[in-house]
């Protein structure tokens, strides 16, 4: 099936909202924590017990309601790891659809990340919220989990940069932030009711430093706890994560809101720490009051949860007057939306430097496949965002063409015409990919039918190019018969020109893969089902500490494309390694380097750290581990130096002997380079 390219307009109507939002306030922790408990001294045992929990009715969800004699307002949550999404009852807003949170991760860019959430934070408020359910930082334990697009990848110390940044930008509009989900959501199934039976130093060492370093560096207003149970507790009744961990070693002082139907007891959950129980009051509720009533539960429990969500709602601003918010600035959003999703997408080869595509030299091109004919703008599920406009593939691709270059689309399912059509033409794109949702896991092979229209097409034209949308990683078995291969996630609303841009030059790549692309299904933990999916009942994290590119070096086993990896337009050189002190008992290192764009055009590369750590007598760390990277821009010619500093933490352990983090002693390894498996500067230095 041939089908004509048409240009969607690029439509610029939103209505305007007269809704309430809030600037950051400046109300001191002290302040605030007395004026919240003045106000719920005041309420009566029926009003706690409502500002308990949600309620769900034909115009209320992800809603808590205001109690306007004592002028607390109401909470109204949306989910926003890919931007604004599900609000309220009834039909869903549109709003900005930013690239799906897994390209975010894939820039390397914090400052992209602040931006990221300032934008979804921004229109969540034009939509009537105050609470935003984002960032989902979940570890990426295995490329086929279904939320795997909603996180930032399989390393805790990436995923906690990024999940930092992503929170200032959101909680810089007066917006709070609600991490998620706490802790090890790393698959969708039998997600209810799993056990996830995981190592001591493996929870705290991959699964738990993003949680804390949005706690402790991000400062983030609330956390949601999960669905599994860890280590036999369901997550929100879960008193050594909530308890223990989050309130007592971490000092987090926010509040604590239960995914969807999270919830299975009353008093074991508060008592555990839990605040808010969403989307209704099944147990924090009714149950709550009968357990307060019979005395099972003493009210000051109550009054402490309450209080913890009213003070970090007074120090946001909320039980402020507020003011009007303006509507969405969708061309504005838009844009951004756009240079996020050209700075994530990682360029994965580039035989014979094809790319960047000369539209002086292209007479004909033919466009096939799948997500040709649709723009992909993000997965599916709660995370969903429905955007105020979209720009087609074939319109981007179109709009980069000289006036007299024949164009040719297909969808890919009459599989002769398309062939027939790409064996004549100077280049064929092939854009494929997946649709991953909330709810399930997924296989990384693509759809036969997908596979089938790219060894084809490569068959007839050696100037196939492969556009991979998807929200994780995707098996290539063709992958030597074409000659370049981009992966562009989930892009966005702004797909066919964010993707064009970086296709014809615009725009160099500059993305770094944030998971390891296997070469097979048996270089995943699915190879052995005890590992992943389980026996539907549990499920055994034996793998310990070796996860992700972790486990590949470990077991010196090749991926398809290692962690951190991506090409460029351009070439960069490291050299000029130092650092200091080399022999000393300090735990603060400073590590520096240079880097020269050794090109012809102006380019971005992300320098990246790893640590080899020395031999530990209760079990060595893994070989490399992420402890420092940064993203900079160079033009042709230019060096620029790089600092990068390693902190008591990033030399540390946890030790299960002692139950706490301990400096390994020894000698430390230092690899510097652009990606986990090329380190061309190597060094060592030794802690005393």
């Amino acid at each position: 099936m041939r089908i004509a390219p048409t240009r969607i307009p690029f439509v610029l109507l939103v209505t305007s909202l007269t809704i309430a939002s809030s600037a950051q306030s400046l109300v001191l922790p002290a302040q605030a924590s007395a004026r919240a408990r003045s106000i719920v001294r005041r309420m009566t045992l029926d009003e706690k017990i409502e500002q308990a929990h949600g309620i769900s009715d034909d115009t209320h969800f992800r809603f808590v309601p205001a109690l306007p004699r004592l002028g607390i307002p109401s909470l109204r949550v949306t989910n926003g790891p890919a931007g604004a999404g599900p609000t309220g009852a009834g039909p869903q807003p549109r709003a900005t659809a930013l690239p799906a949170p897994i390209a975010l991760a894939a820039s390397w860019d914090p400052e992209l990340s602040k931006q990221y959430g300032a934008v979804a934070a921004r229109e969540a408020l034009s939509l009537g919220s105050n609470l935003l359910e984002s960032p989902d930082i979940n570890i990426a334990r295995i490329p086929q989990g279904g939320r795997v697009f909603e996180g930032y990848g399989e390393d805790p110390f990436l995923v906690g940069r990024i999940a930092v940044a992503n929170i200032e930008g959101i909680q810089s509009t007066g917006m709070m932030a609600n991490v998620k989900h706490y802790a090890a959501n790393n698959q969708e199934s039998d997600r209810h009711t799993i056990n996830e039976i995981v190592p001591e130093r493996a929870l705290h060492e991959i699964y738990l430093p993003a949680f804390e370093a949005s706690i402790k560096q991000g400062h983030v207003a609330s956390l949601m706890c999960a669905y599994p149970r860890v280590n036999g507790a369901y997550n929100c009744e879960n008193a050594p994560l909530l308890r223990d961990i989050l309130r007592q070693d971490w000092h987090f002082d926010g509040f604590v809101t239960s995914d969807f139907g999270a919830v299975h007891s009353t008093i074991p959950s508060i008592t555990a720490g839990l605040d808010l129980e969403l989307p209704t009051g099944k147990f924090l509720g009714a149950s709550l009051k009968q357990a307060i009533e019979t005395k099972q539960l003493p009210e000051s429990a109550l009054d402490d949860m309450l209080v913890r969500r009213f003070t970090k709602m007074i120090e946001m601003g909320w039980f402020n007057p507020q003011h009007k918010t303006s509507p969405i600035a969708v061309a504005a959003d838009g844009a951004i939306s756009r240079n996020i999703a050209e700075q994530s997408m990682v360029l994965l080869k580039n035989e014979g430097h094809l790319l960047p595509l000369n539209s002086k030299q292209i007479h004909t091109l033919t466009l096939a496949g799948p997500f040709a004919v649709s723009a992909m703008t993000g997965g599916g599920g709660s995370s969903n965002v429905i955007p105020l406009y979209t720009i087609q593939p074939a319109d981007g691709i179109h709009s980069k063409l000289d006036s007299h270059a024949r164009f040719h689309l297909f969808d890919g399912y009459d599989l002769a015409a398309t062939v027939k059509m790409a064996k004549s033409t100077d280049v064929a794109i092939v854009m494929v990919g997946d649709n991953e949702v909330e709810g399930s896991d997924h296989t990384i092979e693509l759809p036969e039918a997908q596979t089938q229209l790219i060894e084809a097409v490569a068959a007839v034209n050696p100037h196939t190019i492969v556009v991979i949308k998807s929200g994780s990683a995707v098996l290539m078995p063709w992958l030597s018969k074409v000659a370049a291969v981009l992966e562009a996630w989930y892009p966005g609303e702004e797909d066919g020109d964010a993707v064009a841009n970086i296709l014809f030059g615009k725009t160099n790549p500059s993305g770094k893969l944030p998971l390891t692309f296997p070469q097979s299904v048996d270089q995943t933990l699915a190879a052995n089902p005890d590992q992943f999916p389980g026996n539907g009942k549990s499920v055994e994290y034996s793998e310990g500490l070796q996860v992700g590119y972790r486990a590949y070096q470990q077991k010196a086993v090749q991926p398809l494309f290692p962690f951190g990896f991506g090409l460029s337009y351009t070439t960069f050189a490291f050299s000029d390694l130092s650092i200091a002190p080399r022999d000393d008992s300090s735990t603060n290192v400073e590590v520096r380097f240079r880097i020269t764009n050794t090109g012809s055009v102006p380019g971005k590369e992300v320098a990246q750290l790893y640590l080899t750590f020395p031999d530990i007598a209760e079990g060595n760390e893994p070989p490399h581990q992420l402890k420092g990277f940064q993203k900079i821009s160079l033009a042709p010619g230019e060096s620029k130096s790089i600092t990068l500093k390693l902190d008591e933490r990033a030399l540390s352990y946890w030790s299960v002997s002692s139950h706490s983090w301990a400096h390994a002693n020894g000698e430390f390894g230092v690899s510097i380079g652009n990606s986990s498996a090329n380190t061309p500067l190597q060094t060592s230095f030794r802690l005393r």
